[in-house]
């Protein structure tokens, strides 16, 4: 039996055949993000954090994620490993996985991407899908120190913050002088 399709002619098993395939397609997104926690002036932690979502229509199964972008030379493992593996992703699930390491070294890191590996029911290969990239992270770099709560607005003029007292409602500031805006 032959089946009409946009204009073509295709047998109707392989018709079928197609729409299924198109409808069992997967679909793996992963985020990849890491932060920075100065713990003493000569140690900094990178707390990484990475979320799969699995955006197929099927379930994945044998899941792995491997992040070897982590030289062993610039970071120590403080939580958690760089790989992890689970049984199977559902459609429409995510997972998360996250850990922590350790770095004494002063550099620019530029991570790599996280691999993901993955199986799917109507392949027998296996499936490898990336994580988003990692800004730089400047490891032990010199950064200013925050002035956190260094202005304040007060009725529409702005006055440097060495004394506050709030009373009733209102920011009194004392010993400064207005600054205009």
């Amino acid at each position: 039996m032959l089946c009409a399709a946009r204009g073509l002619m295709f047998p109707y098993s392989l018709f079928n055949a197609l729409c299924s395939l198109a409808q069992t397609v997967q679909f793996i997104v992963a985020h990849k993000k890491a932060s920075l926690t100065r713990l003493k002036s000569v140690t900094e932690r990178v707390s990484v954090s990475i979320d799969i979502y699995n955006q197929g229509s099927a379930t994945a199964y044998d899941v792995s994620l491997t992040d070897d972008s982590w030289s062993k030379d610039t970071f120590d493992i403080v939580s958690g490993n760089t790989s992890m593996s689970w049984e199977r992703l559902d459609a429409g699930a995510f997972l998360s996985h996250s850990f922590e390491l350790e770095s004494k070294v002063q550099t620019q890191f530029y991570g790599a991407p996280a691999v993901i590996k993955f199986r799917i029911p109507t392949k027998a290969a296996l499936q490898e899908a990336y994580s988003t990239p990692i800004l730089p992270l400047d490891i032990l770099a010199d950064r200013p120190p925050e002035k956190k709560f260094e202005w304040v607005k007060v009725v529409g003029k702005v006055r440097g913050l060495d004394f506050c007292d709030l009373h009733c409602g209102f920011v009194c500031v004392l010993g400064c002088n207005p600054i205009k805006i």
